[in-house]
């Protein structure tokens, strides 16, 4: 079974649904644990799901489940930065993957955060990642429409055997968030 992923970025409604359309998406899951977007306000919680709807595609709602930005510290160090280790761990996140792993068997879903790059996003450093220790097939679909397959290789480490600590690229802590690199 393949699960895609997919950035909504500042897509018009019309250039996201034919990334969508392109790879026969039946069902958005939107894992964003706040699901809003002050520069894209079609892809806000109240919108979106119309949305889809009219692409015949159905829309679910885990970011509670597997969001990148838990409000429970206990995800979080000193610096505000998730640990994801931590909360691929736990019940309501495994939950959440479960979810999408029973959804695959019947559904082409597509993952969707908000960044239109996978790289520094949880859907691929974390989701992805536990996927495909679970032996899912994972493929980005990139805003170019290009469909970039997930590297086995990150399945051949187990999240204990991994160098240095599995957490987020940035602080997800208003008081201790690090400069965006855009602003320099």
């Amino acid at each position: 079974m393949l699960i895609y992923t997919i950035g909504h970025s500042t897509h018009s409604p019309e250039a996201f649904i034919k990334l969508l359309k392109a790879v026969d998406i039946e069902v958005v899951v939107d894992v964003r644990s706040s699901p809003y977007s002050e520069y894209a306000p079609h892809f806000n919680a109240d919108n979106i799901g119309t949305l889809l709807s009219s692409a015949g595609i159905q829309y679910l709602y885990l970011g509670k489940e597997l969001g990148g930005r838990p409000n429970d510290s206990r995800f979080h160090d000193d610096d505000g930065y998730v640990l994801y280790n931590k909360l691929a761990e736990s019940p309501m996140f495994k939950e959440g993957i479960s979810r999408l792993i029973q959804g695959a068997s019947d559904y082409r879903i597509a993952v969707m955060c908000s960044e239109a790059k996978p790289d520094s996003c949880h859907r691929h450093l974390l989701i992805a990642r536990v996927l495909a220790e679970n032996g899912q097939d994972v493929s980005h679909i990139l805003a170019d429409g290009s469909v970039q397959p997930v590297s086995h290789q990150m399945s051949l480490f187990s999240m204990e055997e991994m160098p240095g600590e599995w957490k987020s690229t940035q602080s997800v802590s208003a008081k201790k968030r690090h400069p965006n690199s855009s602003v320099y």
